[in-house]
């Protein structure tokens, strides 16, 4: 029996870019584009007409908005969305917020609203469409549930536990991988984490340029510990964390014993991702060895095992998100796949490892 095609809807305001993204998205076998809308209105009319599999949205929409019609969707009948968004700061903001209310993932258009070059996206808009067709609506749903409620205060533990810090054994640094699905489980995971943790933080999110200083600066508004975005030569303190610069690969550097700083690297992608968290795991592993704990989150593909497990033959110690709590189980999975993971655990239970694991 032939295995049913991917149903998507096709929203957005501009006749030319609702052709091209039909085009590119039906030209993939395992897709059929069941029709498309010109505003959020006609795509609340559309989906309960065509019930599709997974709705590719415009953010910036006369009548009602990206954002608008997302909320709306996720009240009426959740789907998985992939947001199509301009690459400006404003875009930005707004694709942020659309991800913590719901969305799966987004696509950038790499010359604003309306992008003449929309087909150098493509691999991109494809493969996520494809990843948004196995994401798990109802985690990012209790996800986002959970966050609507007052969440509790971040985990304590007395101070004098890690006093011994860069102590020989004693974890140095904490690197996180994440891809989709990533932007909310990072803002829960680090809600959780306190202020005074005794280690940095370095993260990778798979995200272009221009987006992950919003991303970082959101992450900051909503978490006790200073979160920035990476650049060459921040200096890596405790109660830091550090997210890669979109459009580069993030390194560690040792430059003396106990600090620790990022440099930027202009490399080409590596599996189709730029920022890597193979390159940042592998420099941590090369500067910092052992004494590392490595973090695998929800995201679609590999990135980030061979990086764990370059981290688990110098004696790190590897934490991966369990499928209970992954909008998509790909990169966690790879990771286990290799049998570099120590602890395969919900999301919610990552925070209180992470503290356990630089106190131990």
């Amino acid at each position: 029996m032939a295995e049913s095609k991917i149903r998507v809807l096709v929203v957005d305001d501009s006749s030319f870019m609702r052709k091209v993204l039909s085009d590119i998205l039906g030209a993939d076998p395992r897709m059929e584009v069941v029709g498309t809308a010109r505003d959020g209105e006609d795509a609340l009319r559309k989906i309960e007409e065509l019930s599709p599999t997974v709705i590719t949205l415009d953010v910036e929409m006369p009548k009602k908005d990206g954002l608008a019609t997302l909320e709306e969707i996720m009240k009426r009948r959740p789907l998985p969305v992939i947001m199509v968004s301009s690459l400006t700061q404003e875009g930005a903001q707004i694709t942020l917020r659309a991800l913590s209310a719901g969305a799966v993932d987004f696509v950038a258009k790499p010359s604003g609203h309306v992008s003449l070059n929309m087909r150098d996206v493509s691999s991109d808009l494809i493969a996520k469409v494809l990843a948004a067709s196995t994401a798990r609506i109802a985690v990012a749903r209790e996800r986002r549930e959970l966050r609507s409620q007052s969440l509790p205060p971040p985990l304590q533990r007395p101070v004098e536990q890690f006093s011994a810090r860069w102590r020989k054994g004693r974890p140095e640094i904490v690197a996180v991988a994440s891809s989709t699905g990533g932007p909310r489980a990072l803002q829960q995971l680090l809600s959780q984490i306190p202020g005074d943790f005794p280690v940095p933080i370095v993260i990778v999110q798979h995200m272009p340029k221009d987006f992950t200083l919003s991303f970082a600066k959101r992450l900051d508004s909503l978490s006790e510990l200073d979160v920035v975005e990476g650049a060459e030569g921040t200096e890596l303190r405790p109660g830091l964390a550090v997210v890669a610069p979109g459009g580069y690969h993030m390194v560690v550097r040792k430059r003396s014993p106990g600090k620790l700083v990022c440099a930027l690297s202009d490399a080409p992608p590596l599996l189709s991702v730029k920022p890597s968290a193979n390159i940042l795991f592998l420099s941590v592993a090369d500067e910092v060895g052992g004494n590392t704990v490595g973090v695998i989150l929800t995201g679609m593909g590999r990135d980030g095992a061979d990086g764990a497990s370059a981290l688990k033959s110098k004696g790190a110690r590897i934490i991966a998100e369990s499928q209970e709590t992954c909008v998509v189980y790909g990169m966690p999975k790879a990771a286990v796949e290799q049998g570099v993971v120590d602890e395969l655990l919900p999301l919610y239970s990552i925070p209180e490892a992470m503290v356990r694991s630089v106190r131990e």
